[in-house]
């Protein structure tokens, strides 16, 4: 069996969007030959030879047998060139098989004879001019549709709907943005399909859906992933996934979260699923993927759910679905994962983003405010188009917009990938060439429609004294509003660890494990130099000894002053956590200054500093006796006091374990 979702989400869509116009034609059309065929009285020939013919094409045309229908039809009206019913149905008949330039020449004849007798003709030509692209044709015979009386109130909605995605057109050909598509090269393209599922936050994996060619007539798509040591190198030798997560079932869908640690894709007829398409995620430790686990019930009902994306924070799960209370075909929805480790009910984005037709395909960036999407009846270039939207200052999503042509065409952009820096994008497309079928291709995204920039943090955690990896858990914290951004673990086999960090804003990241002391990082980045310059660390964490210090990295005070700044109390808050739970351990807090200044002043000042903290904890329960607080002034730097670099390396707050056992 193929892979269903694959299927679904590229070449089923591609393919049947054909079949989709097909039955648009045939449903337009049905009412009125019907009217034609009851009412025999009423056709516009006097010959029974002529009629006959008609009825022997229209009963072909009902059999889908659409030569048969054609050679009939072109035979009622090589008897009489005025017979318009049978021009009507031809012209569907054209349609329906995708004939579209021949059915424009035929309902052009209707018009030319008596457009006054079928004003629908106006109608059908304009949805044969649009599957032509040729927009001009297309307003201009809507126009004329809508000032007819005999429309119903459905198909003035469809020509309304129509005619602005036909505007819309016009002006994005004349005003074209800036696409250059580069194919990914051999590595990972191949002669068969190749469609884009993810690209990990620092750029260096790429997971996608494929298939090796042994199978091909089986199916044999799944997941494969191919790696780069740096962003400007190419990419290596494609690899399979494997299983657990590659099965001889369906599975679809995949993305992976912003930290690396876990894949999310839809499992599609399973043995544990709750419909036809679930939602499940496995935890990657090192090169090992853990097994499947279906996201429960909440999220996952008797019809469809797929297309995951996970925000940066590991807590609002987007995704595409076919559920009761929704504003068309498939919705976009989302749920968010709650305290106690079980998912909110899933709400749906609201009509700002979904419509009568199908949403599908979301991507939420990592600077968790700008949503990419899919669409089929926002207004765009026609089929599937792809949408950005944006959060404003109250939460809301913002009117999608269409990422422009040639991004979007007439054909079906389906699903689209972006960097965390914003500026490249990738898809999958059949259209500019390559090594057959859907390539995936890199480009540049439009400035228009790029996300927040964001940047990312790689790390690894290791015992100081053994240099052993640990697994460790990690939070980002936004230090402005205390929202923890992020949480995970680092890998337990590598040490490593991975957050996308959004720019704009003040971060701290802490990182902590059991019977060790916790290790604190501070981030600025009110401006965009260091989104080229990504953060590397080596975290060594000590263990929970007597002698042993830690640097609080994110206290803070303002300049000659001992005032806790307001967003101190973030790291504050971790080290009473780090206090309550090692109750036998009692503690020095030290203030350290630069060398600006006297060193009485500077003993002064850091002493203050220090009671500060002191103060902060007693206040929060913590026993005076478990806690001493000293200023040492300049005395024992970190680093020379000769960059502004290391006097800020100077200036802090330490935590040195004196006992552990509480006097």
């Amino acid at each position: 069996m193929t892979n269903f979702l694959s299927q679904f989400f590229y070449r089923k869509i591609h393919q049947t969007r054909f079949l989709k116009s097909v039955v648009a034609f045939f449903t337009l059309s049905f009412f009125l030959l019907s009217m034609l065929s009851l009412n025999a009285q009423n056709y516009s020939t006097k010959s029974g030879r002529a009629v006959k013919f008609y009825k022997e094409g229209s009963k072909q045309n009902n059999l889908l047998n659409y030569a048969e229908a054609e050679a009939n039809l072109l035979k009622a009206i090589y008897i009489d060139s005025a017979f318009l019913e049978a021009y009507m149905l031809l012209g569907d008949v054209y349609s329906a098989s995708g004939k579209f330039a021949k059915a424009t020449e035929v309902y052009q004849n209707v018009i030319d004879l008596n457009p006054e007798k079928y004003p629908e003709v106006f109608f059908f030509a304009g949805l044969a001019y649009y599957k032509l692209e040729n927009y001009e044709k297309v307003i201009q015979h809507l126009t004329v549709f809508l000032s007819k009386s005999t429309k119903s109130a459905a198909r003035e909605k469809r020509t309304l709907y129509l005619t602005e995605c036909s505007h819309f057109a016009l002006d994005a050909k004349k005003n074209p943005v800036s696409f250059k598509p580069v194919n990914l090269g051999e590595n990972v393209n191949t002669t068969y399909d190749e469609y884009i599922n993810a690209i990990r936050s620092d750029g260096l994996v790429l997971y996608f859906t494929g298939r090796d060619g042994k199978n091909s007539e089986k199916g044999g798509d799944d997941f494969y992933f191919s790696t780069r040591t740096d962003i400007s190198h190419p990419w290596r030798k494609s690899q399979k996934v494997g299983p657990p997560v590659n099965t001889p079932g369906d599975e679809g869908a995949l993305t992976i979260t912003p930290d690396g640690r876990y894949l999310l894709f839809a499992g599609c007829h399973w043995q544990d699923g709750f419909g036809s398409c679930d939602i499940y995620a496995s935890r990657i430790s090192g090169t090992e993927i853990g097994n499947p686990v279906n996201l429960g019930s909440v999220i996952n009902t008797p019809k469809w759910e797929s297309q995951p994306s996970l925000s940066t924070d590991g807590r609002t799960l987007y995704f595409s679905g076919i559920r009761q209370g929704g504003c068309g075909n498939s919705d976009l929805w989302y749920s968010y994962l709650q305290d106690n480790g079980e998912w909110s009910i899933p709400q749906n984005l609201g009509e700002i983003i979904n419509t009568e037709g199908s949403e599908m395909a979301p991507f939420i960036h990592p600077d968790g405010q700008t949503l990419y999407f899919s669409s089929d009846y926002q207004i765009g270039m026609g089929g599937m188009d792809l949408y950005v939207s944006k959060k404003d200052s109250t939460g809301n999503w913002g009117k999608p917009v269409n990422l422009g042509y040639p991004v979007n065409t007439a054909g079906d952009e389906i699903n689209v990938v972006v960097s965390a820096a914003g500026d490249k994008a990738w898809i999958s497309a059949d259209k500019y060439g390559g090594y057959g079928g859907f390539d995936i291709f890199e480009f540049d995204l439009p400035p228009n429609v790029r996300p927040i920039p964001s940047t990312y943090v790689r790390g690894f955690v290791f015992d100081a004294k053994t240099q052993q990896p640990l697994e460790a858990y990690f939070s980002l914290i936004d230090l402005e509003t205390g929202n923890e951004i992020v949480r995970s673990f680092s890998d337990k086999s590598s040490g490593e660890f991975l957050v996308c960090i959004p720019a704009n804003r003040n971060y701290a990241l802490n990182v902590s494990k059991e019977k060790y002391l916790f290790h604190s990082e501070n981030f600025a980045l009110e401006g965009s130099s260091n989104l080229l310059n990504p953060f590397q660390l080596n975290i060594a964490l000590n263990p929970v000894v007597a002698g042993e210090t830690m640097i609080l990295r994110n206290v803070f005070f303002n300049t000659d002053q001992y005032s806790l700044k307001e967003e101190s109390k973030v790291e504050l808050k971790k080290l009473l956590d780090f206090i309550h739970q090692n109750p036998a351990l009692t503690f020095e807090i030290s203030g350290h200054t630069d060398n600006i200044g006297s060193v009485e002043y500077n003993n002064q000042l850091s002493e203050y500093r220090a009671k500060a903290v002191y103060d902060f904890l007693i206040k929060n329960n913590v026993e005076p006796v478990r806690l001493t607080f000293k200023g040492y002034g300049f005395s024992k730097p970190l680093c020379e006091n000769d960059t502004l670099e290391g006097m800020a390396k100077n200036r802090r707050t330490e935590i040195k374990i004196l006992d552990t056992t509480k006097q």
